[in-house]
């Protein structure tokens, strides 16, 4: 963290101390409340009664005169004000960890970390560990899900960093781009289409499809650069799970299509063979996701950079240098 950052930081939270009408503590739970949209749950999260979060809440919107959420039932959800304050909110209390982290001697803080499933399964799972071995002591959470979900998780602040194979445009996020990726048809090596040198649209049209679902960045792609290019198309089965889609293609049910970094080890296995299809583009990246009004703070810095360093030496994912499965 530079100077000039640090004299800002130090110099915003003295004003809300001086102040003594707000403190970071009611900004906290205020954000936790706008996330659960539950006082019960957001307490719980921050280990505190219901009734202490519910009056920190009320006298946050009586100090300014103004409602924050709008209440029906039991749950709460943010109106156009909270909606407005959240990223502040969320900005500001970055801003603090950071401070913590820098005046405990630079140890990251909590980070969440929200990656889609090829990215989750295959590459993010290693570099958490590599993470954790450098910062035993930071708390990491990895959730893993397809790329709607996530970037639905980025925008509800419910995640610091996204990685994501889809391709996203939304004013609230930005994107960076990271790695190359590709993907690949592929089918058993005891199908009709094992050891084609290449194969036309109108025998792809024949295969029965078993793809990832609506949502999935992987899906998205294959729709886009071959399923709108078939003369007609044939969907056998949809699974949710990469794992699950080998499995099915394994078995001989039809053909897939997914990342090449998923399906390394089974082509090095040869349970599962390439269908060359070079009539198609099918090169795509993963990018880096994170909320445009959401301070990253050291921990996603850090995670950033351990990101870059396990990709470093490669220009895609087919020359990355991972472990070896058996």
């Amino acid at each position: 963290m530079d100077g000039l950052k640090q004299k800002r930081i130090i110099c915003l939270l003295l004003i809300y101390k001086i102040d003594m009408r707000l403190s970071l503590r009611q900004l906290e739970i205020f954000a936790a409340v706008a996330k659960t949209e539950n006082v019960s749950l957001a307490a719980a999260r921050l280990a505190m009664s219901q009734s202490a979060a519910s009056s920190a809440l009320v006298e946050l919107e009586r100090l300014y005169d103004c409602s924050l959420f709008d209440r029906i039932g039991k749950s709460l959800h943010l109106n156009s004000t909270g909606r407005g304050l959240l990223p502040l909110a969320e900005a500001l209390l970055a801003q603090g960890r950071d401070i913590e982290d820098y005046l405990s001697g630079g140890r990251p803080g909590p980070l969440s970390i929200g990656a889609t499933l090829t990215i989750g399964n295959y590459l993010a799972t290693l570099i958490v560990v590599d993470y954790k071995r450098q910062f035993p002591d930071a708390p990491v959470q990895l959730q893993v899900a397809n790329t709607d979900t996530v970037v639905e998780r980025l925008l509800r602040f419910e995640c610091d960093l996204g990685l994501i194979e889809g391709e996203v445009s939304h004013p609230d996020l930005l994107i960076e781009p990271w790695l190359a990726d590709e993907l690949v048809v592929f089918c058993a090596p005891g199908h009709a289409l094992a050891g084609f040198l290449a194969v036309d649209r109108e025998i792809l049209s024949e295969q029965s499809w078993i793809l990832r679902e609506p949502g999935s960045g992987t899906r998205s792609q294959f729709d886009r650069c071959i399923g709108s290019q078939l003369p007609y198309f044939r969907l056998g089965l949809e699974l949710e799970h990469t794992e699950a889609i080998k499995r099915a293609v394994e078995s001989g049910l039809g053909v897939g299509c997914l990342s090449r970094l998923a399906l390394r080890e089974a082509f090095r296995r040869g349970s599962l063979v390439e269908v060359p299809t070079p009539q198609f583009e099918l090169h795509r990246r993963f990018y880096f996701a994170s909320h445009r009004r959401r301070n990253p703070g050291a921990a996603v810095r850090l995670f950033r950079q351990a990101c870059l360093a396990a990709s470093a030496a490669a220009d895609s994912t087919a020359n990355l240098n991972l472990p070896f499965i058996p």
